[in-house]
């Protein structure tokens, strides 16, 4: 209870805490900033420590969380009307930023609660928020330095630009040039540093957000459009005071979710995997490299958020929902505690069953056997897929071999890979689909420019354009087969006469390595993706050609309905129940089982769990998913019913005609399974 105690020479005042993450940065800033526009002195005394409370890195000091009973005492003239202004600050919860809901795309399953790393295009990010007394007036002159590099960077830019397009392009950098001459933005920066001890960098930030808010808010559409130009000020500014301390992705320093506009593929290339908990991207879907790096990680993810990057500052307390595609910038208390509930029940749950599975083979209830396998993306997701009980590895993606690397990987960089995934599944299969991106994907090529590279030259395609590329991998291919049970997958097959041209390759290959005497499986098979419509029209074909099929819904689902899901205004009508695709499944299954071919789902349809029952009752009997930690629930799913009741299951959506009422269907009935979940 708070209570008021009149001492001629000391006033002192009770308060507890309220506010979600407590007397951290911001509140702090708030508090001495208050403080210090009263002449009376200062203390605030709580778990046993006693501080002044006009300094922010001592207010820091004390740790004083959502809950905690604090003291404050002030002795001087004003003392009654420091307390007053004080206490009804923190009764305000220090005047809280409100809580950011923002809904976007789930593209990764899971819950985390952690602090933001804010990365940019730039990767910058803020390694501490504030500085010591007697470092003030340092950092206000490395900021001035900082200010008249980029002013400079600015100018040389504007001139070069207008010589060589033009005086009305030039200009836009001399409106760059003037935000930095701004005197009131100067001293707003200056007084952050100099009264609340920040940084440059985060006074900075801090400062410059403020206006990228206030611009957003307008509703003139080219004011709006002027944030652009700030974001440019702030990231300029920013990498003249950060020089070469900036913090990358691939060494962080604590657990964190990550915030981006998008991450590159090679950005995500250099993750430290052990320190990203959770991603929350503007921009992307659930194709994109962060949605395939997060469900490959097996970490929440939520995407296509539009602007969260100008709602978060680093260090924010973050929850990322990849169950519900909800992203929520500073939860208050009761969300906050909501959510921890949450994430405790779904661990003890997965734990649960992780365990009681474990060993358990994946039949239906009546006793046919469906295989479960991992898809991966680097040789260290091995572990994890075997732990939650992959029978091994129905889609080993090759393509980071090729991003991460300013040249093409050598035959060795390749062998390494391969027989490193080989050598940890001890025995169990892998299936290593060959490149699968364009030349505008790869650095270190030179590329023609394509009006749509999404049916361009990419894939198999690209492959036959660089015959010397594709064969180093092949014959790193081939030598990982003589140790192990490998697969070789071709993506974008559309013909037979791609899969012939593929195949022809792979021999060729074969015959090189015979005349050099190195081993090789002279029986390895050879699958074929079902990713284009054409390829599922001539499934019946392309099964006498191969060995097994693999159905990529990810694009087969793109293609078919003419979809881009990366294109928020599009999206919608991504559908993987679609009754046309419905069709299409059905189609490739059926080819394959008349040809007595093996078939399996790669695509990112077979990891949800809703889909799992139709697709078994479809007739088919192999799914590759990410994330691993599915398997045991998809486990489960697979243990609780017949195969009779899957068919009947997969019968009744071929009746529908409206693939929300599909969608419906399967929610409920999976939710008997696993109402923990769903």
């Amino acid at each position: 209870m708070d209570f008021f105690v009149v001492n001629s020479k000391l006033s002192e005042r009770n308060v507890k805490i309220s506010n979600s993450n407590g007397l951290h940065a911001r509140p702090a800033t708030k508090f001495s900033e208050i403080a210090n526009k009263y002449d009376s002195e200062i203390r605030v005394e709580a778990k046993g420590k006693n501080v002044d409370g006009k300094s922010i890195i001592e207010l820091l000091t004390l740790g004083a969380e959502n809950g905690t009973e604090i003291k404050i005492s002030a002795k001087g003239v004003d003392s009654a009307e420091a307390l007053d202004a004080l206490e009804e600050l923190v009764k305000s919860k220090f005047e809280e930023e409100f809580m950011e809901i923002r809904k976007g795309i789930a593209v990764s399953p899971g819950v985390v609660i952690r602090q933001a790393f804010l990365f940019e295009s730039e990767g910058f990010r803020i390694p501490r928020h504030v500085i010591k007394n007697n470092e003030v007036e340092q950092e206000v002159y490395r900021l001035e330095r900082a200010i008249e590099a980029s002013k400079k960077e600015i100018r040389d830019l504007e001139i070069k630009v207008s010589d060589n397009l033009g005086s009305e392009i030039g200009a836009i950098f001399g409106t760059h040039r003037m935000v930095l001459q701004d005197v009131r933005l100067k001293s707003e920066i200056i007084e952050r540093i100099r009264k609340t001890n920040f940084t440059p960098e985060f006074a900075v930030s801090l400062a410059l957000r403020v206006y990228i808010r206030k611009f957003q808010d307008v509703k003139d559409s080219y004011l709006a459009e002027r944030v652009t130009d700030i974001f440019d000020v702030e990231r300029r500014l920013l990498r003249n005071l950060l020089g070469e301390k900036r913090e990358e992705l691939k060494n962080l320093a604590e657990e964190v979710v990550l915030v981006a506009h998008d991450l590159t593929p090679s950005q995500t290339a250099m993750l430290d995997t052990e320190k990203v908990k959770g991603f929350a991207t503007d921009g992307g879907g659930r194709t994109s490299h962060t949605a395939i790096v997060a469900r490959a990680l097996g970490i929440p993810a939520v995407v296509g958020l539009g602007t969260v990057t100008s709602d978060v500052f680093g260090g924010d307390i973050v929850i990322v929902d990849g169950n519900r595609g909800l992203v929520i910038v500073r939860p208050d208390a009761e969300t906050l505690a909501t959510y921890q509930n949450k994430v405790k029940s779904i661990h003890v749950f997965e734990r649960k069953l992780a365990t009681e599975l474990k060993g358990q083979p994946s039949t239906t209830a009546d006793g046919k056997h469906i295989s479960i396998f991992g898809n991966i993306e680097f040789p260290r997701e091995i572990g994890i897929n075997v732990d939650y009980g992959a029978e091994g590895i129905g889609l080993y993606r090759t393509e980071f071999l090729y991003l991460n690397s300013p040249t093409p990987p050598t035959e060795e960089q390749h062998l390494e890979a391969y027989t490193t995934v080989v050598r940890e599944l001890k025995g169990k299969p892998v299936i290593i689909r060959t490149l699968d991106l364009g030349a505008d994907k790869l650095p270190y090529l030179e590329h023609r420019k394509e009006g749509n590279p999404f049916l361009g030259c990419r894939s198999i395609r690209y492959c036959f354009e660089n015959p010397s590329i594709f064969k180093v991998q092949l014959r790193a291919l081939l030598r990982a087969s003589a140790l192990g049970k490998v697969k070789i997958l071709f993506p974008l097959i559309s013909s037979i006469q791609e899969l012939r041209r593929a195949k022809q390759m792979v021999y060729e290959t074969m015959e090189d390595l015979d005349k050099e005497k190195i081993s090789f499986d002279k029986d390895v098979k050879i699958g074929s993706m079902l990713e284009v419509p054409s390829s599922i029209m001539i499934s019946d074909m392309l099964a006498k050609e191969c060995d097994f099929f693999s159905i990529g819904t990810n694009d087969l689902i793109q293609y078919s309905l003419a979809v881009d899901r990366n294109n928020e205004r599009v999206a919608y009508l991504y559908c993987p129940v679609h009754p046309a695709i419905l069709r299409f499944l059905k189609m490739a299954i059926k080819a394959a089982q008349e040809h007595n071919i093996s078939i399996g789902i790669c695509g990112e349809m077979g990891g949800e769990l809703e889909y799992t029952i139709p697709l078994i009752g479809l007739g088919l009997k192999e799914f590759s998913v990410a994330p691993a930690t599915i398997i045991p629930e998809m486990k489960k799913i697979i243990r609780s019913v017949t195969f009779d009741e899957a068919k009947e299951v997969a019968e009744t959506i071929f009746k529908f005609d409206n693939p929300e009422k599909t969608k419906n269907y399967l929610s409920n009935f999976v939710s008997k399974i696993l109402p923990e979940v769903f």
